[in-house]
Order: C-alpha cells, then sequence, then structure tokens
C-alpha cells in the first residue's frame, strides 16, 4: 500500500505530526505504525491487590500506544526554553515558545479547558532557592492531570482515526530507501510512501540507533539522566505545589560542580513502574480527580551524565544502570533516606515501621549498590539543600525509589 506520509510512532511526536499534516494539506495520504496498543485497549495489569509488580508484557500499556509513555502521566506541559528540550536551537526561541503555546490550544480545544495554568515567574520561592544556592527555573506549566490527559489524547485520536491509517501493535522493523520514497518493512509486509517521520521515543531508542546506522545517518551521544523518584508526605512540599505546581528546582554540587534537578514533581500523586525494553524504572504520576489524589508528593532528583570519548553510549549506560537495580531487587528498589545515610539498606521491618505509606509495591533494598556513588553523593547533597526550603524532606522517612533514567 502506498502512502504520501507514514509516521512512526504514535506519541506526542507522531500525533501532532498527523494534527499538523492534516491542518495543512488535509489531501494527504497519512499512515501511523504504533508498537503498542491504541488508547482504549492501554491497560497495565499491576492492580496493587492479585498484581504487585510488572509482569513483563509483550508491550508495556504504560511506556507504548497511542498517547507515547506520556499517555499516563500527570499530563503536565511546560512553555519554556529553560529545560524540556533543545529546540530553540534549531528555530529560535521565540518560535520556540509560540509552538508550545500552539500545542497547548490544541490540548485545550480538546479537553483541556478549565485546566489551571502555573507560572513560576516572579515567584517569592525564587528568592528563597537562591538564598540557600538552589536555581529555581522559568516556566509556564499546564496541568491537565492523568484524568484530563487521557479525555484529551481520547479526543484527539477520535478526531484524527477518521482521516488516517493507524496500525497499532505493529512494530516496523526496517526503513529502506526506495525508488521515489521509503519502503517501511512490518509484519503485514512492506508500505512504501513518499515521506517517512520517525517519531519513537526513548523506547524505540535501540531500534533508532539502527535505522540511523542502515541509513548512513550521523548521529551523536546525547546526555542521560540518572537518579531516584522522591515520596514523602504532601504537606512538606505543599507551600511550593499550591503555588507553583511545578517547580524545577537545580542545585550544583560542590565537591564535583554536577548539576542535579527536580523533575516531573506529582502533588498527591503515586509512584508507578515503567517497562522500557524488558527494564523495569520508576515514574510518578497525579490526578486532578480528589479521589484519585494520595496523601503523598513525589518527584525525581536526576543527575545529568555527558559521554563524549572513547566511550559515547549514554543510553547504555543509563540501561546497565537499570539493570543492576533489576538484577539486585527483581524490579524497582525502595530505601529509607535514614538507612541510605547511615549506609544500610532498608528491609521489609524498616518500611513497616515508617510514618508514610509506599504508593508503589517496590523491593526494600539498598541504593548505594545501584547507583554509582558520585551520582549517590550529588542526590544526597540536593536532598540536604532542598530542606532548606522544604523542611522535611531529609527525613528518615523519605522514600527513595530507584532508578529512574531519562
Amino acid at each position: 500500500m502506498n502512502y504520501d506520509v507514514v509516521i512512526i510512532g504514535a506519541g506526542p511526536g507522531g500525533i501532532f505530526a498527523a494534527f499538523e499534516l492534516l491542518q495543512k494539506k488535509p489531501e494527504l495520504k497519512i499512515a501511523v505504525f504504533e508498537a503498542g496498543h491504541e488508547l482504549s485497549k492501554r491497560n497495565c495489569p499491576i492492580d496493587g491487590d492479585k498484581i504487585k509488580s510488572c509482569i513483563g508484557c509483550k508491550s508495556c500499556s504504560i511506556m507504548s500506544g497511542f498517547g507515547g509513555a506520556g499517555a499516563f502521566s500527570d499530563g503536565k506541559y511546560n512553555i519554556t526554553n529553560d529545560f524540556g528540550g533543545t529546540l530553540y536551537e534549531y528555530i529560535g526561541k521565540k518560535q520556540a515558545l509560540d509552538l508550545m503555546r500552539y500545542v497547548d490550544d490544541i490540548n485545550l480545544k480538546f479537553g483541556g479547558e478549565g485546566t489551571k495554568l502555573y507560572s513560576t515567574a516572579g515567584s517569592r520561592f525564587k528568592t528563597l532557592c537562591i538564598q540557600h544556592d538552589l536555581h529555581l527555573l522559568d516556566a509556564s506549566v499546564r496541568h491537565l492531570g492523568t484524568d484530563i490527559n487521557y479525555i484529551v489524547l481520547e479526543n484527539i485520536y477520535a478526531y484524527l482515526k477518521e482521516k488516517v491509517d493507524f496500525f497499532f501493535d505493529t512494530p516496523v522493523e526496517s526503513i529502506k530507501i526506495i525508488a521515489g520514497g521509503y519502503g517501511i518493512k512490518c509484519k503485514q509486509g512492506i508500505f512504501s510512501c513518499y515521506k517517512c517521520i520517525v517519531s519513537v521515543g526513548r523506547s524505540g531508542s535501540k531500534w533508532m540507533e539502527k535505522v540511523c546506522k542502515d541509513l548512513d545517518i550521523p548521529t551523536n551521544s546525547n546526555r542521560v539522566d540518572i537518579g531516584v523518584r522522591v515520596e514523602l508526605p504532601a504537606n512538606v512540599f505543599a507551600h511550593l505545589t499550591d503555588e507553583l505546581y511545578e517547580s524545577k528546582i537545580v542545585y550544583r554540587t560542590e565537591k564535583y560542580g554536577d548539576k542535579v534537578r527536580t523533575f516531573c514533581m506529582n502533588p498527591k500523586g503515586a509512584v508507578v513502574n515503567e517497562n522500557t525494553n524488558g527494564i523495569i524504572t520508576v515514574n510518578g504520576h497525579s490526578y486532578e480527580d480528589p479521589s484519585k489524589q494520595t496523601e503523598n508528593t513525589n518527584f525525581a532528583l536526576l543527575v545529568a551524565q555527558h559521554f563524549s570519548e572513547p566511550f559515547r553510549d549514554s543510553n547504555g549506560y543509563g540501561e546497565s544502570i537499570a539493570r543492576l537495580s533489576n538484577m539486585l531487587g527483581g524490579g524497582v528498589i525502595v530505601q529509607r533516606f535514614g538507612d541510605l545515610i547511615r549506609g544500610r539498606r532498608s528491609t521489609p521491618g524498616r518500611m513497616d515501621d515508617a510514618f508514610i505509606t509506599p504508593t508503589l509495591n517496590a523491593t526494600p533494598g539498598d541504593l548505594s549498590l545501584v547507583l554509582p556513588k558520585r551520582i549517590m553523593d550529588a542526590i544526597i547533597d540536593m536532598i540536604y539543600a532542598l530542606d532548606k526550603v522544604a523542611p522535611g524532606t531529609a527525613n528518615d522517612d523519605t522514600l527513595l525509589y530507584g532508578v529512574e533514567v531519562k
């Protein structure tokens, strides 16, 4: 079958590529190939009762399918050039911000109306942070919540599927250059197209490396962010989350000069598993619906690692650390901060004695046996620094889940 455009991957990049092509040239014949399920069939079997941990589904419904890895995320859309990508390096800062606002308008049109837009600009917390050598980055943040985020995706899919051919549960095996375009090989056969857009996200990064190699496309080693997901009582960060919702705070460690940052803050949210290429890592969700909210807030602490020569495989480095965590804990490891700084592993007994109830069923253990010392030291330093602006962050019962890799 022949198409004008084939899009590989139905995450945000693929979805909005299809949407925009239809706005510009509605006559185009477009197909989208996605390794995961369609939105309504994306169901993680973990229920916290009969199934408490990842069972290794062939296609992870949290990571793959229509909507991508963000379909069940907390639905935060950051409008800023200060973090979250480097699009501005290619098109300029003004145009990058204009496009972010354009996407925000589309989300509102498809079900996100009435959701709140937060801003850190001019916040009193910038002064508080800088007084303790922390830096609060500027951003506008649209928070949809996991529930509204799903509705927006549902409505966009309903719009697109009338005009675009979707092939779900269809991993693309290879892309070949053919006369007049490209040949897309999958289990149904070979599809031809004039143009091909590849938008496979982190889950498809290994496959993408192979495609680039086969097509002689030069690549560069990007950074990898490695760290933990922190969970603590929601009232510890309430003064920040009530006003800002998402606070991107950066700290530079004194010993190494490494930058540690908060990422993906989920007030009254839950910690969840992710399955990326068979490796179990950790993430966080939150909900607008009060009935689904918890008494805890969670966020990631990530340390950026850059590689050049002779080692360049950033993805492989992060993956190897995540595999080590899986080997030691059978999946995600959880540790009390008090146990970590005392050099001992957390045990089921110590977890039961904690004054906080974990939202994820993880294996108690010792994260210092998983994360390199330099990364672990940076995370500990950051927790003590955050304790100055959010007292209680460095409490013994603060929970650290590992690992998180971005």
